[in-house]
C-alpha cells in the first residue's frame, strides 16, 4: 500500500559523521548491475529473505528512470513519480509480510535518448530503504541484493508518419524466446551480486547527492481493468505502414468478427491458423489512457503490433481526420505502437512498460509455421484519480451534454503530472497547466497535482529568472508568456486555496521572473520581445503562434501580458505582508500600462493595436488590457464594446478562449460568452470524446487547456468566486444569459458551496448554502445579499 509522507527521512543527514564507513551504513544507498550498459536498458534487482514472524515494514523505493515493484510475484507499485534533477521523488509503501521466505523483485529501465522527451535520468539505479529493524535486512545498502539483465525488450522512436512531433514512448518490442518468463518472481539463472553506490555520505561537506531524495506527492495512479471497446473491422488483406481501411468487414470473416468481439468481452480465447495475417481496428467508444494487456498461447515466429490513434485520417497525408467516429475508408497512422513476437509458451502475458493513449486501436497479426491463441485482451486505465465532485445543471441542456467531454479531456491529461497531451507529447507546459489548475480548482478539492505542478516549474528556474516552458523534460524551452502564467498560476492557488506558507515560498519564484522581463523594458517604458517561443495562441495568420511583433519588436499583447501579470504579483505581495515590494510592482503596471495605452492605443478604431504600426488587432490584446484593471472608464467602456462590435479582430481559439471567456464575464457580456461555447457546443457532432488543441485541422484530439469552460461554468455562469486570496470570503454574481435555471454544487476547501437559482427576468430566487466559516455575497442585476455560513434563501 503507497503511503504519503509530511516529511522526508531520506534527507541528506547535516551533522557530522563518526566515520564515513559508519556513515555509508546509516544513510540510503542506491545499487546497479555490475553489467550495466548504455540505455536503453532493462535490469531487474532480486532481494531473497525470510522472516521469523509477520511483520508490516515501511519501505522507500525509487528508481532512476523508472520501477515496477513485486513482493513474492505480486505487483505492489510503480515508480517513481515523474520529477527532475531538482526534485528526484520516492515511493512509501507499508508491506504486510507473512513469516517465513519471501522475494523482492524490481524491474528496472532507463531508455536515455529515447525516453519520453518529460523523462530525465540522472545514474541508473534502483534504491530501497526499509525503516526500523527491517533495514539491515532488506535495504540495498546492507542487503545482498542481486541483479540480472533482462533480454529481449528493445526499443525504438517510430517512423513519424505525419508532420507533427511526437515526444511519448517509444516503440517497445518484446521477443518472447529471449525474454525471462517469471522474472517478477524472481526465477531464473544469471543472478549476481549487485554494486552499491553512495550519493550522500559527503554531504557534510556540503556535497549534494546526485539524486535529491523527495517523497512523492501524489497517491497512486488509477489502475482499473476496463473493456477494450467493439470491433470495427477484421480484414485478411496484407497490410503496410501506415494501413488503409477498405471498407467494412468481409463477409467472409464476419463470423470471426464475432469472435474478436467475444474474445474482447468474454475472453473466449480466439485461435488464428498458421501463416495468417489480420488487421483488427477496435473503437474504445471513449478516449483512454492504459497499458494494453494481451494474454497468448502458441503462436511461435508469429507478429502482434499494437498500434495507437486518437482517429483515423482521411488518406495517409495524415493531415484532416474529419469526422472522428468514421472509420471505413479511412486511413490508420498508429505512432503510439507496441511489438510482441510470442516464443510458443502457454499463457504469456504481454504489458508495455508505459501507457499508451488514444481511442482507437489497431492489431496487427502475422503468424508463421504454428497457430495462435488470444487468450485475453484487455486495458489497464491509468490517470490521476481526478473525479467530478462537483455538480451543475442548467436549463440549457447544451451545457451538460459537453461536459463529459471536457472532463475527460482533463483526465487524460493529468498523470504523475499535468500534460499538454497524452498522446504526442506527455509534457506539462505552464500555460496548459494553468489553466487545467483552475480547472481542477472548481471540480475537485484535491489540489496536489496543481501544488506540484507549480513546483516543479518553481524549480525550473534558470538564471535569468524565467521558468522553463515545459517541465521536467530533458531540453530547454523558454516560452516567455508562460513564466508570467506561471505567475497566474501562483495567484489562482492564493485565490482558490490559500495556503501562505506555501505562497510564501513561491514569491521568491515570482520576484525573479518578473525582475527577469523588468531587463527588457526599454526607454518608453515598453516590454521588448524577449529571446524564445512568444507563444500565445494557435490563431490562423500568426507565425507559430507568435504575435504580431512577438519575434521581435514591441508587441502590445506581451505589454499587456506584463502589466496583467504586474497586478497579481502585486496582489500576492500584500497578502503576504510584503507591502514594498507590492508597491515596486504597482508601480512598474501602472508605468508600463501608461506606455501600453500610449503607443498601443487606436483612437480611431476604440482599440489597442497589436503592433506599434496599428496594423493588427485581436481579441486577444483588448482581453488583457481590460483584465489588466488599469484602464479609465472611458477607454474600457470603448475597448469592451469595439471588442464585442468589431468582426475584423483576429480571434481567440480554444486555449486563450478561457482569457476571453474572463472578460465577458467581467463586462457582463452572457450573449457573447455563449456564441464563443459553439466551439464547443459543436464537439458531440463531430464525434470527439475530448476536447482537442485547437479548430481544424487539429493535431491533438485531447488537449486539457480545452476544459476550461468548466470552470467558467462555476466561476462565470454560477458566478462563484472568492471575494478575497485564500477563498474565506465568497462573492456570487451570477451570469445566466437566457437560463432560466442554474444549479450547482462547488468543491471548497472547507466543504462544498451549494447554489440553485431561478431566474425570470432581472428577478432571482432559490437557496445558496456556504461552509462553515466561509461568507460573502450575492449580487445580481445591482441588488446584493449578504451571505453566512449555511443554508439561506435568496430573492431578489
Amino acid at each position: 500500500m503507497k503511503v504519503l509522507l509530511n516529511e522526508n527521512p531520506l534527507a541528506p543527514s547535516n551533522r557530522p559523521p563518526s566515520s564515513f564507513s559508519a556513515l555509508q551504513q546509516e544513510r540510503p544507498a542506491w545499487i546497479r548491475s555490475r553489467q550495466s550498459k548504455a540505455a536503453p536498458e532493462v535490469t531487474a534487482f532480486r532481494l531473497q529473505f525470510s522472516l521469523p514472524q509477520s511483520a508490516k515494514i515501511r519501505t522507500h523505493v525509487s528508481a532512476d528512470e523508472r520501477y515496477i515493484l513485486y513482493l513474492d510475484g505480486e505487483y505492489i507499485g510503480r515508480g517513481p513519480e515523474r520529477g527532475s534533477e531538482q526534485i528526484w521523488f520516492y515511493e512509501t509503501y507499508d508491506l504486510d509480510i507473512t513469516a517465513g521466505a519471501h522475494t523482492i523483485v524490481a524491474l528496472v529501465w532507463r531508455l536515455g535518448e529515447v525516453a519520453p522527451k518529460a523523462q530525465i535520468s540522472l545514474e541508473g539505479g534502483f534504491l530501497l530503504e526499509a525503516e526500523g529493524p527491517y533495514g539491515k535486512l532488506l535495504s540495498t545498502k546492507s542487503a545482498v541484493w542481486e541483479t540480472m539483465s533482462v533480454n529481449g525488450i528493445r526499443f525504438e522512436m517510430p517512423v513519424v508518419q505525419i508532420q507533427s512531433p511526437y515526444f511519448a514512448q517509444p516503440t517497445q518490442t518484446t521477443d518472447g524466446s529471449s525474454y525471462p518468463w517469471g522474472i517478477e518472481t524472481g526465477e531464473g539463472d544469471g543472478w549476481e551480486p549487485a554494486i552499491a553506490r553512495h550519493e550522500d555520505v559527503a554531504f557534510a561537506f556540503g556535497i549534494y547527492p546526485v539524486h535529491k531524495l523527495h517523497p512523492a506527492l501524489l497517491p497512486a495512479q488509477m489502475a482499473e481493468v476496463r473493456n477494450a471497446g467493439i470491433i470495427r473491422y477484421v480484414s485478411d488483406t496484407p497490410w503496410g505502414d501506415p494501413q488503409v481501411v477498405s471498407g467494412t468487414t468481409d463477409t467472409s470473416l464476419l463470423s470471426e468478427e464475432k469472435l474478436w468481439q467475444t474474445l474482447l468481452d468474454e475472453s473466449i480465447p480466439l485461435e488464428i491458423p498458421p501463416h495468417t495475417q489480420r488487421q483488427i481496428v477496435i473503437d474504445l467508444e471513449q478516449y483512454v489512457c492504459a497499458y494494453p494487456q494481451i494474454e497468448i498461447s502458441g503462436g511461435r515466429g508469429s507478429q502482434l503490433i499494437i498500434g495507437w490513434a486518437e482517429a483515423l485520417y482521411l488518406d495517409d497525408s495524415g493531415q484532416e481526420k474529419g469526422q472522428r467516429d468514421e472509420v471505413e475508408g479511412r486511413t490508420f497512422i498508429g505512432l503510439a505502437r507496441d511489438v510482441f513476437m510470442p516464443n510458443g509458451g502457454e499463457s504469456r502475458k504481454f504489458e508495455p512498460l508505459w501507457w499508451r493513449a488514444g481511442r482507437f486501436i489497431q492489431i496487427l497479426i502475422e503468424t508463421g509455421e504454428h497457430p495462435l491463441t488470444l487468450e485475453r485482451f484487455s486495458l489497464l486505465e491509468t490517470r490521476y484519480p481526478l473525479e467530478m465532485e462537483s455538480r451543475f445543471t442548467s436549463s440549457d441542456a447544451r451545457l451538460e451534454a459537453v461536459t463529459p467531454i471536457m472532463l475527460r479531456g482533463l483526465q487524460m491529461c493529468a498523470h504523475e503530472t499535468y500534460m499538454d497531451c497524452p498522446y504526442y507529447e506527455q509534457m506539462m507546459y505552464v500555460g496548459d497547466a494553468r489553466l487545467e489548475a483552475l480547472t481542477t480548482y472548481v471540480i475537485n478539492a484535491d489540489d496536489r497535482l496543481p501544488r506540484k505542478a507549480m513546483t516543479l516549474f518553481d524549480k525550473s528556474r534558470m538564471d535569468d529568472g524565467f521558468t522553463r516552458a515545459r517541465y521536467p523534460g530533458r531540453d530547454i524551452q523558454v516560452i516567455p508568456p508562460f513564466a508570467l502564467w506561471w505567475i497566474g498560476m501562483v495567484y489562482d492557488y492564493a485565490l482558490w486555496r490559500g495556503n501562505r506558507a506555501y505562497i510564501a515560498g513561491m514569491l521568491l519564484g515570482v520576484r525573479s521572473v518578473l525582475d527577469g522581463f523588468l531587463k527588457h523594458i526599454n526607454s518608453d517604458n515598453l516590454l521588448r520581445a524577449l529571446p524564445g517561443w512568444n507563444f500565445s495562441d494557435w490563431t490562423s495568420g500568426w507565425p507559430l503562434g507568435v504575435p504580431p511583433d512577438g519575434f521581435d519588436g514591441l508587441s502590445g499583447l506581451l505589454n499587456w501580458h506584463l502589466v496583467y501579470t504586474l497586478g497579481l504579483a502585486t496582489q500576492l505581495e500584500k497578502w503576504a505582508g510584503e507591502d514594498l515590494l507590492a508597491q515596486r510592482w504597482q508601480g512598474w503596471q501602472e508605468t508600463i500600462s501608461r506606455a501600453a495605452t500610449t503607443h498601443f492605443w487606436n483612437e480611431v478604431r476604440g482599440l489597442f493595436a497589436d503592433d506599434i504600426a496599428h496594423t493588427s488587432f485581436s481579441e486577444h490584446t483588448q482581453c488583457l488590457a481590460l483584465l489588466s484593471g488599469t484602464l479609465d472608464d472611458e477607454m474600457s467602456h470603448s475597448t469592451a464594446d469595439n471588442l464585442l462590435r468589431d468582426p475584423s479582430l483576429t480571434r481567440t481559439t480554444i486555449y486563450f478562449s478561457h482569457y476571453l471567456l474572463e472578460a465577458f464575464y467581467l463586462l457582463r457580456k452572457p450573449e457573447a460568452f455563449f456564441k464563443r461555447m459553439d466551439l464547443w457546443f459543436d464537439l458531440p457532432a463531430q464525434g470527439f470524446k475530448t476536447t482537442p488543441e485547437k479548430p481544424e485541422p487539429s493535431r491533438s484530439d485531447c488537449h486539457g487547456w480545452g476544459a476550461h469552460p468548466l470552470y467558467h461554468y462555476f466561476a462565470t455562469l454560477l458566478g462563484i468566486r472568492p471575494a478575497l486570496l485564500g477563498f474565506e470570503q465568497v462573492a456570487i454574481a451570477p451570469m445566466p444569459g437566457h437560463l432560466t435555471r442554474i444549479a450547482g454544487e462547488m468543491a471548497h476547501p472547507n466543504g462544498v458551496i451549494q447554489v440553485d437559482l431561478h431566474f425570470e427576468d432581472e428577478r432571482v430566487w432559490g437557496q445558496v448554502s456556504l461552509p462553515h466559516n466561509v461568507i460573502g455575497t450575492f449580487c445580481y442585476a445591482g441588488k446584493t445579499q449578504v451571505l453566512k455560513a449555511g443554508s439561506q434563501q435568496i430573492d431578489l
